[in-house]
């Protein structure tokens, strides 16, 4: 590219191919009109979002008039918002982006508004504002500089070099402050996106068939690219009622309602390990008094583990260490009337476990956690502590299974080793952050957002364009 100071002038035509690297346009057939005072460049589903301090905006373009099959998703931040006046004597505010022009060689930034030019042969208006100094107009002459090719929005190069496109992401969480949400919110900043903490209580819906809507603090909540659900266990009922909304709008959830509820039944969560031949301990259930006995019996005997079927971070969970232990533990529970199950005890862990954290069906991180003295549960809640531990071809396979038996892109999976093998103790959806990262080294949170781009990003059509240009009308 010649130096700007030696570069001889810009020859421009009344219509010249331009580039928009900067929002993955390698190709748009432009007017150049020193008339008009502001740039255009044609685009629909314009949508601001993110902070007041950093505004951004979204929306797509057809680049090709006449092939609505080929829309390119394109993001940028707002410079400004402007009242423009057509030279039908119509005024419109429009949003103000800054992008790099890309003409003959040359390339420079500019100002562009952002309007529907739908019904129009060129998708791009080039005002004098955006002319570079040395620029020359020759109003009856075409394409002074090379003509580009539609083909170029077909090129599996082109696309790969294309801008990521910012990503609105929503996590929904009461604890803004949980070092689990802010390791989210600050993954996703990181990478340009606008992450959005949103209290999970305070969402309300209107329930409808054609068009459901999830309203906050008085609004319709926007359109996400994906939510992050990081429900409470208070309110996984309410969670999963607000998450079965999110789903229905078509957003992509990187858990959803029926993984939720799934995981946190105790008594179903098991049912769903047995059902996909999963190992697990030997667990019993049963209502009736009567049946207590069997119930030991069928968990092989003292020593058992009782379990609160919602128990969370080791919480209601007992270990009876004789059959008259276990009986009393039971008749206790029974008495409180809670729900629970029972388990045999897998002595050979000696108060250990292993959380494997498993992304988009991949093992991405694992630690083994270790119960305090005196102590049988590991949960570090409980008084345990975490180190990184190199875990078998077979661990990581049940940890896979198990996340997928219960359709969850994002899953704890905690599992004992057992003379036998491993043996699953849980799959929680909505897992912490900090012991796992601190443990094992690694950026968790960023194998999360791996995932959502892969799954959100949109590729543009492959489908080869016929490069027939209407007339302008």
């Amino acid at each position: 590219m010649p130096d700007a100071a030696t570069a001889p002038p810009l020859r421009l035509g009344w219509e010249e191919w331009v580039a928009l690297p900067g929002l993955g346009l390698p190709a748009i057939r432009a007017k150049v009109d020193t008339g008009a005072r502001t740039s255009a460049l044609h685009a629909f589903d314009i949508e601001p979002f993110g902070p007041a301090r950093a505004p951004h905006v979204r929306f797509s373009v057809h680049p090709i008039p006449g092939r609505e099959d080929v829309a390119i998703p394109c993001s940028a931040e707002i410079v400004d918002r402007r009242e423009v006046t057509s030279s039908n004597g119509e005024t419109e505010s429009r949003f103000v982006i800054r992008s790099d022009l890309a003409i003959g060689g040359r390339r420079w930034p500019a100002d562009i508004t952002l309007t529907h030019r739908g019904a129009m042969a060129y998708r791009m208006l080039i005002g004098r504002q955006a002319l570079a100094e040395d620029t020359v107009i020759v109003p009856g002459e075409s394409f002074c500089q090379p003509v580009l090719d539609y083909s170029a929005y077909h090129s599996a190069a082109v696309q790969a070099a294309a801008p990521a496109r910012t990503l609105r992401i929503a996590v929904l969480s009461r604890e803004g402050g949980a070092y689990s949400t802010r390791r989210l919110v600050e993954e996703g900043t990181r990478r340009g996106h606008v992450v959005e903490v949103i209290d999970t209580t305070r969402c309300y819906m209107a329930i409808n068939a054609l068009a459901p809507e999830i309203h906050y603090d008085g609004a319709r909540l926007p359109r996400y690219d994906a939510v992050i659900p990081r429900i409470g266990v208070s309110v996984t009922a309410y969670g999963a009622a607000v998450m079965r909304a999110f789903e229905a709008a078509g957003t992509f959830c990187v858990n959803g309602a029926e993984g939720i509820l799934a995981s946190r039944d105790k008594l179903h969560a098991h049912q769903i390990l047995a059902r996909h031949r999963i190992g697990m301990p030997a667990t019993a259930f049963a209502a009736s008094p009567k049946d207590t006995s069997n119930l030991i019996a069928l968990t092989g005997g003292a020593p058992l583990v009782v379990k609160l079927l919602e128990s969370t971070q080791g919480k209601g969970v007992v270990l009876a260490e004789t059959a008259g232990a276990a009986q009393s533990v039971i008749s206790a529970f029974r008495g409180l009337k809670a729900n629970f199950l029972v388990q045999h005890f897998i002595a050979e862990a000696q108060g250990e476990d292993i959380r494997c954290l498993v992304i988009g069906g991949k093992v991405v991180a694992a630690m083994r956690r270790r119960a305090a003295a005196g102590e049988f549960r590991s949960n570090l809640h409980q008084g345990g502590t975490a180190e990184p531990v190199r875990i078998t071809r077979t661990e990581r396979d049940s940890a896979i299974r198990a996340a997928r038996a219960f359709r969850l892109g994002l899953a704890g999976v905690d599992m004992l080793r057992s003379s036998d093998g491993p043996k699953v103790l849980e799959v929680n959806s909505s897992p912490g952050f900090e012991g796992i990262e601190s443990a094992s080294g690694k950026n968790v949170a960023a194998f999360l957002f791996d995932e959502i781009e892969k799954r959100v990003r949109p590729a543009p059509a492959r489908k080869r364009a016929k490069t027939v240009v209407p007339s302008e009308t």
